[in-house]
């Protein structure tokens, strides 16, 4: 099949080196031309334009940073591409986006299907990302032996926009556990345990979560974004979600550095206040 990969950073590098070591003939494009240098020297074939790409693609592969990007690339696909092809949104976006964006696709006779993904950097890196896609079963019988070069697994969620509705419930608890995660742990630390050690033995008890797990490689880039759409869609569907809105003011507190601290430093830092642990003078069971 021949595939358009737009946008080739960290992610999207990865996922179209898989779908091209599945046999798939890969073009490449992305405005940032160091990109493209590097998609070259990654053995990609690379487009000095999204048009030449666009043109190449029965699928077209979106992996960029932002709503705003996406659209952009969306309607220079529907402008430049082949119709009939598949416009394949893998970023992150909001669910009313790809809704508003497939309407503009159907009018012109070209697929589209929201299949944004979880699992990460490394999840790309090895080849074992999950797809969670929105859109007709037919377009996503039609996408699936791309999306199977990069994913363990491939979920059909609903129409066009529930795969981004997966995405943001995935994330609100990916966000919700950093913060229980740090507050559990700081609570340990600060009466004398290990917060590593208390880790570990939290990853063996029920209280066991992937994000827990992966703690040390979260980078903390998206949580405004992913919890700007969260919390919009819950006020235009009139749900109150009291924790959620906690959980997007607190996690602006944490970041790679302060986990990194609370696991392996011997003090760490919270809402302004350094934990220092308790001797047993003072309540500690150290």
């Amino acid at each position: 099949m021949k595939v358009a990969v737009i946008g080739v950073g960290a992610m999207g590098l990865e996922m179209a080196g898989h779908v091209s070591h599945a046999g798939h003939e890969v073009v490449v494009s992305d405005i940032d031309a160091q990109k493209r240098v590097q998609a070259k020297a990654n053995g990609l074939e690379v487009a000095e334009t999204l048009a030449e790409a666009a043109l190449h693609g029965e699928v077209c592969l979106v992996v960029v940073a932002t709503d705003d990007q996406s659209r952009e690339v969306t309607r220079d696909i529907l402008n430049t591409g082949r119709p009939g092809a598949a416009i394949v949104i893998a970023a992150t976006n909001d669910p009313r986006n790809m809704q508003a964006l497939g309407a503009e696709a159907a009018a012109k006779g070209f697929r589209f299907v929201d299949a944004p993904v979880v699992f990460g950097l490394q999840g790309a890196k090895d080849g074992e990302l999950v797809s969670l896609c929105g859109g007709s079963a037919e377009d996503i019988a039609f996408i699936e032996p791309v999306l199977t070069a990069y994913s363990r697994a491939i979920h059909h969620v609903g129409p066009v926009g529930a795969g981004q509705l997966a995405k943001t419930c995935n994330n609100m608890m990916h966000w919700a556990a950093c913060v229980a995660n740090y507050e559990v742990l700081l609570l340990a630390k600060r009466f004398g345990v290990d917060a590593q050690r208390m880790r570990e033995i939290l990853l063996d008890c029920p209280a066991h979560n992937v994000t827990l797990k992966r703690w040390d490689s979260t980078r903390f880039t998206w949580h405004e974004k992913d919890m700007d759409v969260a919390l919009d869609l819950a006020r235009d569907g009139g749900v109150a979600l009291p924790l959620f809105g906690q959980v997007d003011q607190l996690v602006k507190r944490l970041g790679p550095e302060r986990v990194k601290e609370l696991l392996y430093g011997k003090e760490a830092e919270y809402l302004g206040q350094r934990i220092v642990p308790l001797d047993r003078e003072h309540g500690g069971l150290g």
